[in-house]
């Protein structure tokens, strides 16, 4: 994986609910790699998370609940900018690979995110750049259409 993607998710449901496969959907190298998995909770819409980089890190980024917009940039090349709109009823992995400065917004109160990753939180925190949310203009804004 060269460049940050988004993978749409099977859902299977009947009369019972539904159920969403997650990492059945990640390819092998991500899996066998998986080091961690963490819940990360906006509280308020409009709360931006980011930008994070990391050199060495993979993040694979799915919405439990409500709707968020990610936001991957090269920061070497900011022309290679990637922006994902997903939701809870709209279910899919969003995976960002190293080089990339990456964050989401939450677009709905009470916004759930699940995050897989491939290094420990001491390997991640030794791998991590922080970037203002501006850094590359405002990306957050939601344009009508």
């Amino acid at each position: 994986m060269v460049t940050p993607e988004c993978i749409t998710l099977k859902v299977s449901s009947d009369d019972r609910g539904y159920f969403v496969p997650i990492t059945n959907a990640l390819p092998e190298e991500i899996t066998k790699a998986i080091k961690r998995v963490y819940v990360v909770g906006n509280f308020g819409k409009g709360v931006i998370r980011g930008f994070h980089y990391h050199e060495k890190e993979i993040k694979v980024f799915f919405i439990a609940k409500g709707s968020s917009k990610f936001v991957a940039i090269n920061k070497n090349n900011p022309e290679d900018k990637h922006i994902f709109v997903t939701s809870d009823r709209n279910p899919q992995l969003i995976i960002i690979p190293p080089g990339y400065a990456n964050g989401w917004m939450s677009l709905e109160e009470d916004t759930i995110l699940m995050c897989v990753s491939t290094s420990t939180f001491e390997e991640s925190i030794k791998d991590d750049l922080r970037f203002d949310p501006y850094t590359w203009g405002d990306v957050w804004s939601v344009k009508g259409r």
